[in-house]
């Protein structure tokens, strides 16, 4: 059980290649629900996700219904009409935290499907922080709380001069 990130009908594929890059960095499950503003095999996906796109685990669904029927766990939507700050609400080892479309977020059904709606809070007057580096924010806070990053066996600096 992990979280899980999913792309709702993503339309620029260097946002995608790069979260895609951030589920295999990470060990997160990805799902992407189609129809894609753009082709996977995207030389921009491939050149943002660089070698990291085959070890990422990745399940494509063909639409919202499919994806829907097929995912347990609650659905995490991050969205600029938000009710709850993402740094103020509790992530669940099981949730599929959601990015919608750069262009048009997503439809009001997903909206109302949602057992969550949050905010990044921002300065007034801004409109939306990159999908990618949202994604990567809230994200890692998820993983954070429910103790969710991959254990590695890197040392550090500190660790090499003892």
């Amino acid at each position: 059980m992990s979280i899980e990130l999913t792309l709702y009908q993503p339309d620029i594929p260097q946002n995608t290649g790069t979260l895609l890059r951030l589920a295999a960095c990470l060990g997160v499950p990805m799902n992407i629900i189609e129809p894609c503003g753009f082709l996977l095999t995207d030389r921009s996906l491939k050149r943002a996700g660089m070698d990291y796109l085959d070890l990422a685990s990745v399940q494509r669904h063909l639409d919202w219904e499919t994806y829907n029927n097929s995912r347990s766990g609650r659905l995490i939507l991050l969205t600029t009409t938000g009710n709850t700050a993402y740094c103020d609400f509790r992530f669940h080892p099981d949730d599929h935290v959601m990015l919608g479309r750069e262009s048009a977020g997503v439809p009001q059904e997903i909206h109302a499907a949602a057992d969550a709606r949050l905010v990044i809070p921002m300065q007034a007057g801004r409109r939306s922080i990159n999908v990618a580096i949202a994604g990567a924010m809230v994200l890692g806070e998820a993983l954070r709380q429910t103790n969710g990053f991959a254990v590695t066996e890197q040392t550090t600096e500190n660790e090499d001069s003892q």
